[in-house]
């Protein structure tokens, strides 16, 4: 479905994208098969190349920051299953042919992180030259394109320009070619405006516009504004376009919004937002209760598909608004990449899918379809609330969650009904009903319907589960009616058939993040069957090169853990070795009683009790800050608390994971965390030989009063 085009010519030509000086990057330098290839500066600290490609190439990429890559290599989409060989500040991989690439370290995507893009594209050609054919060069304009009814534009590579593409009342336009534009308008940069409906105000804005084809284009946006909106427009088709959008604020920057209209098709296509990537509503005219209230126009018929999207912040696709009044039915997004999907709240948790009707909002939305999606980092996976009269005949089919568990849970709330989860997955575990989504329905929600499962069903095993690098190991597709079999190891290999071997040759992990001598590798599984079905499956495998011993101890153990509150106003964690603890208590896990605290570190310790040897991940959660230690190494920390907007209270959930090769038995544990602005504990998971991901059971923790003085 998503597969790589095979390679025509047994000697890819590339065909790099000049950038103007003015906006070439210092941050990394790009070679591809050996040449070249600019680097440009696109807003906040993203980086991007574009080169087009005729087949398989080495992409060859250097920080300029020494240690930039130390904590390791994220390349998104994941199931490409690209891993690189890094060389101090240099990493290099093989790249089978076009396609749309995210680079950065392991959890590194707020608005503050440090991310390259790669466009690798197809070869175009020119349009054929014509009356009505314009033909910019190489070269920086500073204008903006305004095009009359019936224009071409063919915008050469290492065209750019600083302004905006307006479509005001035009038809028949078409923008072609691979230049740039780049947007910094005046927006004031701590409020909304973006929303305004007038020229130069975005990258591309349209105002009763139809049959438009924008094909090849890049839109940087570098101001609190919406990227790209249609007003009141229809028969817009959008191939190969990239979308890179930052801004200080890191809101009300959404990639693509609709304001009544539709009836548009984006293939092929990359949008990185700093708020919604894709947004509805019938119309937006301020914020004034008589502009809230006022209903508006239809929205109908947008298919997106074979696209790599991104958000910092927010929702991929969010519908409806408080008091708003419309319509809107078939729309579909299908076969493509979530990078990263939401982290937080407005109002609303954020999401895959957010529907956010309420205080009087009304209206009919149906015939919604999400289809063969791979999410990678993503928050929770849909959010839906409508007063009246309904949202129905909404359908999840296909939705392949590689390599993290949700971080928030789903919600169905009011006139909802009809909603589908057809084989929606969480690495090999297919969604079987509301608690393993989660999913809390309320106010009258219909329950939603969980289908059997019907064609393909991937799932393997492995022989041993147990192995270090250079160990054999055997990897079994369980029997299904299929006639194709596609491993990808998570080290940048893979092979065909239902049953392989494999070898990991280090263990250091799919992201070359494994520096506790434990590397966590993402395994897929592809399986098709004769009828051109599919289904995939994902698993984490750890491979040990160090192994941790259990403990020997004497005496008599406590169930549970010992607990220690340190009062504080912390807003990071400290070096709590060296506070002191006001008061301490017993608890069967990760809770304990503050006794009226609000700002507080809480630290438990004890031991953990392994099952068995193996490679086992700890996945932790937490809202305010937290960090796990055991055997005296620090495993999984997570990143800087993150503020959730619009008025909702607390913290975002923070994921972060590690990786140990532990002997069975009983093992040092610490935990810390952190409570100043949410409510909640900290959730700690663990999976391992034999052990699907799941909490970390009570029953696993154990303390001893002497022994735990001394931590």
């Amino acid at each position: 479905m998503l597969a790589f085009p095979l390679a025509a010519l047994a000697a890819p030509r590339v065909q790099p994208v000049p950038v103007p000086p003015e906006m070439r990057s210092s941050d990394f330098t790009v070679t591809v098969n050996g040449k070249p290839v600019d680097v440009a500066h696109a807003a906040a600290s993203y980086e991007f190349a574009s080169f087009d490609v005729t087949g398989p190439v080495q992409v060859v990429i250097t920080a300029a920051q020494p240690g930039f890559w130390d904590s390791g290599v994220d390349i998104e989409p994941w199931r490409l299953g690209l891993r690189p060989v890094r060389q101090g500040q240099t990493i290099r991989f093989k790249l089978p042919g076009p396609a749309k690439l995210s680079i950065s370290r392991p959890g590194d995507f707020l608005n503050h992180a440090s991310m390259l893009f790669l466009f690798a594209g197809e070869p175009t050609a020119p349009p054929q030259p014509g009356a009505a054919v314009q033909v910019y060069p190489p070269g920086v304009y500073r204008q903006s394109l305004n095009p009359k009814s019936g224009d071409t534009l063919y915008l050469a590579p290492g065209a750019v320009f600083f302004g905006s593409l307006n479509l005001w009342n035009v038809h028949g336009v078409k923008v072609l070619g691979r230049g740039t534009i780049v947007y910094d308008g005046p927006q004031d940069p701590d409020n909304d405006e973006g929303w305004m409906q007038k020229p130069d105000w975005h990258c591309i804005g349209s105002m009763d516009a139809r049959d438009v084809q924008i094909s090849g284009l890049t839109c940087i946006i570098r101001s609190r504004t919406w990227s790209i909106q249609m007003k009141d427009s229809t028969g817009f088709r959008f191939d190969d376009l990239r979308v890179i959008g930052g801004n200080p604020g890191n809101a009300n920057q959404d990639g693509m919004d609709w304001l009544g209209g539709g009836d548009t098709i984006v293939r092929n296509s990359f949008l990185r937002a700093s708020d919604d990537v894709f947004a509805m509503q019938g119309n937006w005219d301020g914020y004034s209760e008589e502009d809230m209230v006022r209903p508006g126009k239809d929205v109908a018929n947008i298919l997106i598909e074979h696209s790599v999207l991104s958000t910092s912040i927010s929702n991929i696709v969010r519908a409806g608004w408080p008091q708003k009044i419309y319509n809107s039915r078939n729309f579909t997004l299908r076969d493509s990449d979530i990078l990263h999907a939401g982290i937080g709240a407005c109002g609303q948790t954020f999401a895959l899918f957010g529907f956010w009707g309420a205080d009087g909002a009304s209206g009919e939305h149906m015939g919604f379809t999400f289809e063969n999606l791979f999410l990678d980092n993503w928050y929770s996976l849909v959010q839906m609330e409508q007063e009246n009269p309904s949202l129905h005949e909404f359908t999840f089919h296909n939705i392949w969650a590689l390599d993290q568990p949700p971080l928030a849970r789903s919600t169905l709330k009011g006139d909802v009904k009809n909603i589908t989860f057809d084989n929606v997955k969480y690495g090999q575990t297919p969604v079987t009903g509301n608690p393993v989504l989660p999913l809390a329905t309320s106010d009258g929600a219909a329950p939603a319907k969980f289908p059997d499962p019907h064609g393909p069903l991937a799932a393997f095993t492995i022989d041993p589960p147990i192995f270090g690098p250079g160990d054999e190991v055997t990897f079994t597709a369980l029997p299904a009616p299929c006639t194709r079999f596609t491993w990808l190891f998570g080290d940048g290999t893979g092979a065909t058939g239902r049953r392989v071997r494999h070898r990991f040759k280090d263990a250091y992990g799919t992201e070359l993040d494994g520096a506790n001598g434990a590397g966590r590798f993402r395994v897929l599984l592809h399986d098709e069957d004769k009828d051109g079905r599919e289904d995939w499956a994902a698993r984490g495998l750890v491979a040990v090169a160090q192994w941790h011993d259990a403990m020997h101890l004497e005496g008599a153990l406590l169930p549970g853990l010992r607990w220690r509150i340190y009062p504080g106003a912390w807003t990071e964690l400290p070096d709590l070795t060296t506070k002191t603890a006001v008061f301490t208590g017993q608890s069967s896990g990760l809770q304990a009683d503050s006794q009226g605290y609000t700002r507080y570190a809480t630290v438990w310790t004890g031991y953990i009790d392994i099952p068995a040897d193996g490679g086992y991940t700890f996945h932790l959660m937490a809202r305010d800050g937290a960090r796990l230690v055991i055997d005296g190494m620090q495993v999984a920390k997570t990143g800087p608390p993150f503020a959730q907007v619009c008025g909702s209270p607390g913290n975002a959930v923070r994921y972060a994971r590690g990786s140990l090769g532990l002997h069975a038995g009983k093992h040092l544990f610490r935990m810390e965390s952190l409570h100043f602005a949410s409510e909640g504990s900290v959730r700690l998971l663990w999976d391992g030989p034999g052990l699907p991901l799941a909490e970390v059971p009570t029953a696993a923790y154990t303390h001893a009063d002497e022994a735990e003085l001394t931590q």
